[in-house]
């Protein structure tokens, strides 16, 4: 059992970014001292969101200057920490050069803290955010799972640098880590795989692929109707809620879904109905899958056939018990954390309603 002294410094990578921003700013109201590495710490702009965080909880949180791939820039802001989160890696479904874009940041970078881990004498545990993409490709995988559902005891098998290459490197990036934790016994390594995550973000303009997917509900996108998609879901905040437990809970081990519902792009679209249906072009009806394998390659060079062939009207279903279980978890419902996201939105001037 790994315990943490909470009056020791914990720290967070991608700060700025949408999971870690909800993270941290838990962090900071349970009083605890974060450091924060980023790029630059003197951009203000960038950085207000978590200083206005900061301003007003009692925690402190200190900033120090680092990047995912320059080796052993975390070492100063890992000092004298005994817990770290290695939550930055991007999520872009539409990137040039996979490898360069999605890739090398993410098993890069993760080599990168986790080698600093083992150099910072300090470092007893790292939490380390993975996805459900580690776990799975497409939806078609859960006829290859043994009891139709996807559990910890799966990996992703069928995910390359051409084929859903992000999945491919959260699956790389995660299977690194493990191995490093296995070469060294000092530090242990407790995993979350959150499936696909939603609800309000520190930042409203953040760049996470889960913003762009909500504001197409709401945009004209889908008004034609939207796909029947299957895919998982969790709200941000209890995600930051499962990083804490998996910091802070003394017999905390492995990996763990981290997934409040098992849905798909039709449904979520669907609880939207009631509160904004009036004022926003929210689809109301799914769209065939016949329709989308004719035109939406037309439309969209990321709706591959293939892609509509193996996750369009097929169900998505995981197994969240352990993380109830051994992280105490309980999830939002569905439908208040996309009505928060949706109205995040709106208030930020990202989605406008009719005139």
């Amino acid at each position: 059992m790994t315990r943490i002294d909470r009056n020791a410094p914990v720290m967070v990578t991608g700060a700025t970014g949408y999971v870690a921003g909800v993270l941290v700013r838990k962090l900071l109201e349970a009083g605890l001292t974060v450091h924060a590495p980023v790029r630059d710490p003197d951009n203000t702009d960038k950085l207000k969101y978590l200083n206005d965080v900061a301003a007003n909880t009692p925690g402190t949180l200190r900033y120090f200057k680092a990047d995912l791939l320059d080796k052993g820039s975390y070492a100063e802001a890992m000092e004298d920490c005994e817990l770290v989160f290695h939550t930055a890696s991007p999520f872009f479904n539409s990137v040039e050069d996979p490898q360069k874009e999605l890739v090398t940041p993410a098993l890069e970078g993760t080599r990168n803290v986790l080698e600093t881990a083992n150099r910072t004498p300090s470092v007893k545990r790292v939490v380390l955010t993975s996805s459900c993409a580690a776990i799975y490709s497409e939806c078609a995988d859960l006829d290859k799972t043994p009891d139709g559902v996807f559990t910890e005891d799966v990996w992703n098998t069928t995910s390359t640098l051409d084929d859903n290459p992000y999945s491919y490197s959260k699956t790389v990036a995660e299977q690194a880590a493990w191995e490093i934790n296995k070469a060294q016994s000092r530090w242990d390594l407790v995993v979350v795989n959150p499936s696909l995550v939603i609800g309000p973000g520190l930042n409203p303009f953040a760049t996470s692929e889960s913003f762009n997917i909500i504001r197409r509900f709401g945009d004209g996108t889908l008004k034609s109707g939207c796909p029947r998609f299957g895919i998982g879901a969790v709200d941000v905040r209890d995600l930051a809620e499962a990083h804490y437990q998996a910091g802070f809970t003394p017999e905390a081990q492995g990996r763990h879904i981290i997934s409040g519902h098992n849905t798909d792009l039709f449904e979520m679209a669907r609880t939207l109905q009631d509160r904004y249906g009036d004022r926003f072009p929210i689809p109301r009806r799914p769209l065939p899958k016949w329709l989308l394998w004719l035109v939406g390659p037309l439309v969209d060079k990321e709706m591959t056939r293939k892609l509509i062939a193996r996750n369009v009207d097929l169900p998505w279903k995981a197994d969240n018990s352990k993380s109830k279980r051994a992280l105490g978890m309980t999830y939002r419902p569905l439908a208040e954390s996309v009505n928060d996201f949706f109205q995040q939105m709106v208030d930020s001037g990202q989605l406008k309603p009719r005139s």
